[in-house]
């Protein structure tokens, strides 16, 4: 509902400077007396900052910088069903669709303040407005609808570089072309294209069209609703008016021009190798973007039977300073039907907790101790050099009836641990990111046929990860070693591309690791570690990208569930 919606409003003004005080009062009039009223929309916070100006003496010579006034607005608001989401992904794989625009701006295509003008260093006079204050309204209810009923395949507002970019951005997340014809929208092909008037374009299924425009109809929006053409799969950009093009062009290449700026900008900051594979990358007529094959019932919950006996197993889930992503492991494990119980290291050293009281024991994600002494290097060696931690850990890792798990900081930790670990003599550990930069993104893994306990029932599957950190690549003290873990099978995921292969190229392999290694096994398949963050996207709905038949849980949780059955 838009009266969910809260406005958080930062006002920025030169109190006191000639004419500011007036346009400020005025400003605060039409935001705050007649917008917000008109749509029942309410600013319960804000801040102002209403000393805009500074003045020096320089030389003799009195000086002064004054700011503009600004009003900067954040909103925020519940959502009442996170998995009904519409992203600017264009869909190719619902049959025949069309694109609509719906035009608040109603045919006034203002350019001042633009992206266009500001190319062209101009600013202009007439800028985009709120025409209609309840079609806005209207327009928000009538989309509110069409989402919840699941009729819209793709949506993206037009404000930030008009319509061009609007449907370019579409294109772009889609992998696909478009064809539209814009003669209904206005007779100045500029100020059609690059007018940033409020408004959006939809994509919806041919099938649905009707239904979509009734309601429409019904928020008296039908009169504002333009089509625009369709959708294909071929790698083309078209935009005509009538039959006049005014644009036609490769996707692929204005993805290039696109990200060209970017990647000048990457080749200067990171490394430029990386950085040139990821601008090809970008431009690849045949990338297929993510995907995802399971090899088992994503929505199966083999721990159920587990589950229903009440016995819940302890699981540590084990943190020190400067570790994050604890509360989504414990909610992971939590849903898998353990006991998630958060230990510190501080508790260990004090006594509170043994891990000879606990099942499984998982160490956490983040930047223990900033990764000062290297990634881990801290948190490893106030295991190694404390006689009676080293002692603990040591037994736990031998007790064949436990479980162990190191997730990004965690699997830094757990590598750097190899000397008190049985069966992982040929274990690498993980240093600085080929790319040289902090890495998160969603990539794609393979799952290999291994003996491990957390991955078993998953070999062969694929699917997309969350990756969050920057010392991910893989270093094995010889080259015998990465030989030697290959014959034993311990290799357990591995990155691979859009066409399924694993890869060493960037950015499908995110840190540069050797044959794209992610997860690693000891030989008795008990303990893993891996890079990348299963706890993160364990519920379907926290993936960036995912199938459709995942209903509840994601691909991920397979591993939480798979360590509770081993708890019979």
């Amino acid at each position: 509902d838009i009266k969910r919606i809260k406005l958080s409003a930062n006002w920025m003004s030169a109190a006191g400077h000639g004419g500011e005080d007036a346009g400020l009062y005025e400003a605060v009039k039409a935001v705050g007396e007649e917008l917000c009223p008109a749509l029942g929309i309410t600013i319960p916070v804000g801040k102002d900052s209403m000393s805009m100006k500074t003045t020096w003496e320089e030389n003799g010579e009195k000086k002064s910088v004054t700011a503009p006034l600004s009003l900067v607005i954040s909103s925020f608001a519940r959502v009442e069903d996170v998995r009904k989401t519409v992203t600017p992904q264009l869909r190719t794989d619902k049959g025949a669709s069309r694109l609509l625009l719906i035009d608040l701006g109603e045919r006034k295509n203002r350019l001042g303040a633009t992206a266009l003008a500001q190319v062209y260093k101009q600013l202009g006079d007439k800028p985009a407005d709120v025409v209609n204050v309840a079609k806005l309204k209207n327009f928000f209810d009538a989309m509110q609808a069409l989402v919840a009923e699941r009729k819209l395949l793709a949506y993206h507002d037009r404000s930030d570089g008009g319509l061009i970019t609007t449907l370019a951005e579409m294109a772009f997340a889609g992998n696909c072309g478009v064809d539209v014809d814009i003669s209904a929208l206005g007779d100045n092909d500029l100020a059609v294209l690059f007018n940033e008037e409020l408004g959006a374009v939809i994509q919806v299924s041919e099938s649905e069209l009707s239904a979509v425009r009734e309601v429409l109809k019904a928020h008296d929006l039908l009169g504002l609703t333009h089509e625009l053409g369709s959708v294909s799969s071929e790698d083309r950009f078209e935009i005509t008016r009538g039959s006049k093009k005014l644009l036609s062009e490769k996707r692929s290449e204005l993805r290039g021009i696109w990200a060209e700026l970017t990647h000048q900008m990457q080749r200067l900051r990171d490394n430029p190798e990386c950085a040139d594979q990821e601008f090809e990358a970008k431009k690849a007529t045949d990338n297929k973007g993510l995907s995802a094959y399971l090899t088992y019932d994503v929505n199966e919950d083999i721990a159920a039977p587990y589950i229903s006996k009440g016995v819940k197993p302890k699981v540590a889930v084990l943190r020190e300073q400067g570790v994050n992503s604890h509360v989504e492991m414990a909610a992971a494990f939590d849903r898998a039907g353990f006991a998630a119980i958060d230990v510190h290291m501080s508790d260990l050293m004090a006594g509170r907790y043994n891990l000879n009281d606990f099942n499984a024991m998982v160490a956490c994600g983040g930047f223990s101790y900033g990764d000062v002494l290297g990634a881990s290097g801290g948190w490893a060696k106030s295991i190694l050099f404390n006689p009676q931690l080293r002692d603990q850990f040591s037994q736990f890792f031998a007790n064949e009836n436990t479980l162990s798990l190191g997730v990004c900081n965690g699997c830094q930790l757990i590598s750097t641990l190899a000397e008190i670990i049985p069966g992982v003599e040929n274990w690498p550990r993980f240093v600085r990111n080929k790319s040289e930069r902090f890495e998160a993104r969603a990539a794609m893994v393979k799952i290999n046929d291994t003996n491990s306990l957390w991955f078993k029932g998953m070999a062969g599957s694929h699917m997309p990860i969350a990756v969050s950190h920057g010392e991910g690549r893989v270093e094995f003290k010889t080259p015998e070693n990465l030989t030697a873990l290959q014959a034993q099978n311990l290799i357990v995921a591995q990155y691979i591309d859009s066409h399924l292969n694993v890869t060493e190229t960037y950015p499908a392999n995110p840190n540069g690791s050797a044959l794209g290694i992610t997860a690693i096994s000891n030989v008795d398949g008990r303990i893993a570690a891996m890079m990348p963050h299963p706890e993160r996207v364990f519920r379907a709905v926290s993936n960036s990208w995912y199938p459709e038949d995942w209903s509840e849980d994601g691909a991920w949780m397979r591993i939480f569930k798979n360590a509770r059955v081993n708890f019979k």
